[in-house]
């Protein structure tokens, strides 16, 4: 097929990506219709960049990038070894996340923006230190603030996080913040992150969090919990965050893998 083909395409062009635009843009608009046409179904592989490259007549860069608005999307997501698969067909309206492994929440957060609107050092009492894995009278870091993806006005969720004593000293945490906590207590205190709890409930919005939300009170949302440990198994943060539901959803592929004992069926 020539470089010609995505402007050859049959359908009309999706309102998720903007028309006139350059060759990864096209390209990127050709691969979604042919998502929604099902040509490509949810759970199935897309062509790698190679193949891409190939089949359009474009470069390397051109096809990366056109698979990386896809991801934006929500449409597909990437994982090592394995490749893009499809996890949507149509593009939903709020914020996507995609997750495959450790490293997606990295670009979760680097796609956001974390207003924090309140830090302060506080000591645990017993309840708190039951979450926390901790012992009652520690003094914990802890952060408040709200995360929008582009618009202030509609925040993807309500943010509060607790931070270990060890790393309570960090500084840059207040006002806008562009990137990961975790990842800046990594770069602070030459810590790693080697695995993340992650707990997801349906929950009804308060009215004090529907406040801070713009939202209707007593409406659906999610409630997600993440406990950010160490290679020794030591919490260093735990942070809490509340969804309105039409903003936010959550995109994950899971792999069987075969091992002693399981055949093919």
């Amino acid at each position: 097929m020539t470089s010609d083909a995505a402007s050859a395409s049959p359908f009309a062009l999706n309102p998720a990506l903007k028309a006139s635009q350059p060759r990864y843009m096209q390209l990127a608009q050709t691969l979604l219709s042919e998502i929604e046409s099902g040509q490509y179904p949810v759970g199935s592989q897309m062509p790698t960049e190679f193949e891409l490259c190939e089949q359009f007549g474009v470069s390397r860069s051109t096809a990366r990038e056109a698979v990386k608005r896809l991801v934006d999307l929500g449409l597909v997501v990437r994982q090592p070894r394995i490749g893009t698969t499809v996890c949507a067909r149509t593009v939903s309206t709020g914020y996507r996340q995609s997750v495959a492994d450790v490293s997606d929440l990295y670009q979760y957060a680097s796609e956001t923006t974390l207003v924090i609107e309140s830090r302060q050092t506080r000591e645990i009492d017993a309840e708190r230190a039951r979450a926390l894995d901790a012992t009652a009278g520690e003094t914990w870091l802890h952060l408040q603030g709200r995360r929008h993806a582009g618009n202030p006005a509609e925040p993807i969720c309500t943010t509060e996080i607790w931070i270990h004593p060890a790393f309570r000293s960090i500084q840059g945490m207040h006002g806008p913040l562009k990137g990961a906590v975790h990842a800046q207590i990594e770069k602070h205190f030459g810590e790693v992150i080697a695995a993340v709890e992650q707990e997801i409930r349906a929950v009804v919005l308060t009215s004090a969090d529907a406040q801070q939300l713009n939202a209707q009170p007593h409406t659906a949302a999610l409630l997600v919990t993440r406990k950010y440990r160490n290679r020794r198994n030591q919490l260093v943060e735990l942070a809490t965050s509340i969804h309105p539901a039409d903003r936010f959803s959550y995109s994950t592929v899971l792999r069987r893998e075969w091992g002693v004992g399981m055949k093919d069926r």
